[in-house]
């Protein structure tokens, strides 16, 4: 039986630290500024990533050491969450778009760091638990990794009571933003005496089998693989029940899922246009160049159009849910339709990056494939269709469908 014991620092607080600055004004004026100058850095390192297929370290370290990681934990242990549960979610989302722009790996680690937060700063841990978390999400760039997901699994992952703690065995078969190993959390679902429970387990607990088997043709930074717990001892304090539903969580998961497609798009429409700035090239021998080419400006158009029509269905869903100033059915029927919106703007405009560049814009220097190939398989994610059925039905109908028989939950 292997033993994954916490850290001994426990104390992030403010007034322990003297590291904690700055409150909202510097989430918004700071934050985009902060993205800005790292994102050549992200992208840079990105490709390198995706071309070896080795997790984004190096983009998690930047960020964390940016401190960009107090976006996710409230302002009473030295962050810059305030303001209720979703409170600064426009941020985060648009962070997760800007980090996504620059890296899709990346992006989908770090919201993988965001949800993974907000669950368990609002959950019934110990305040010393949370101090300690946040201590190591602030100045270790500490990584979470939500370990849920048991498709095509062998059955549940399960715990058992011992003294002092739990046992936990089984196989999670994804776990996103896992390549960091060392002292990074596993957020682990599971079941504890038939009931849904939950659990926190360090990545070089002597009790995980990691597989190392993530090996698709997009989103390669993410490490996305299978982990079996073996015996896994989890300490009291570190383990507890789940939280009662939110009735805007779904909502925002599925926003952070937009954001990353959304993010994607925009990423494949930047780099269209700095390359065109750059080449000489046009749609027909007929045109001298590309400001010439109203073939080229139309497509352009039409994708910016998409995108930033998406992008403002994004921003006022992030508002709602913050503010939770709509209905909690409106509010999750919005967040499907823009997590449809998003992920169409995103795959057109990453689909269509070579109908612009043109055959010389599929060097592999350029690796602009990698925004069609990252779009694709975080799409294939769940259905599209299985989205806008669910949209449709509750159009007709006037509530809510049940979410179990359109999407795995």
């Amino acid at each position: 039986m292997s033993n994954s014991q916490p850290d001994e620092r426990v104390d992030a607080s403010p007034e322990s630290t003297g590291r904690a600055r700055g409150g909202r004004d510097h989430v918004e004026k700071g934050s985009m500024t902060t993205l800005r100058s790292l994102r050549p850095h992200l992208s840079e390192n990105g490709l390198r990533a995706d071309t070896e297929g080795t997790d984004v370290a190096d983009n998690m370290r930047l960020i964390g050491e940016a401190g960009l990681n107090r976006l996710n934990v409230p302002v009473e242990f030295g962050g810059l969450w305030d303001g209720g549960p979703w409170g600064g979610l426009r941020e985060v989302i648009d962070t997760i778009v800007a980090l996504s722009a620059a890296d899709g790996s990346t992006g989908q680690c770090w919201s993988a760091n965001a949800l993974v937060s907000r669950q368990l700063f609002l959950s019934g841990l110990p305040q010393a638990t949370k101090k300690q978390l946040a201590d190591e999400l602030i100045h270790d760039s500490r990584r979470l990794v939500s370990s849920a997901s048991e498709a095509g699994g062998r059955g549940p992952v399960t715990a058992r009571r011992v003294p002092g703690g739990i046992v936990v065995n089984g196989t999670k078969a994804f776990n996103s933003n896992s390549g960091g190993g060392g002292r990074d959390l596993l957020h682990v679902r599971l079941l504890l005496d038939g009931a849904p429970y939950q659990a926190l387990v360090r990545l070089d607990d002597p009790g995980l089998t990691l597989a190392h088997d993530w090996d698709n043709m997009g989103q390669r930074g993410t490490d996305s693989q299978t982990i079996t717990y073996t015996d896994v001892f989890v300490p009291d304090g570190w383990h507890l029940p789940p939280l009662a539903i939110d009735p805007y969580l779904m909502s925002a998961v599925l926003l952070t899922h937009g954001a990353l497609l959304q993010g994607l798009g925009e990423g494949a429409h930047e780099a269209a246009i700095g390359y065109l700035r750059t080449v000489t090239r046009s749609s027909m021998p007929k045109f001298a160049s590309v400001l010439e080419d109203p073939l080229i400006h139309r497509q352009l158009g039409e994708m910016s159009s998409d995108l930033a029509a998406a992008r403002a269905l994004l921003t006022s869903v992030a508002t709602e849910i913050e503010t939770q100033s709509a209905d909690p059915v409106e509010a999750g029927v919005r967040g499907f339709r823009s997590k449809v919106a998003s992920t169409t703007a995103g795959l057109r405009a990453t689909a269509r990056i070579h109908d612009l560049t043109g055959a010389r814009g599929t060097a592999n220097r350029y690796r602009f494939d990698r925004f069609w190939r990252n779009a694709r398989t975080f799409a294939s994610h769940d259905s599209l269709d299985a989205k806008m059925a669910f949209i449709g039905a509750y159009e007709v109908s006037g509530a809510l469908p049940n979410l179990a028989e359109y999407l795995p939950v």
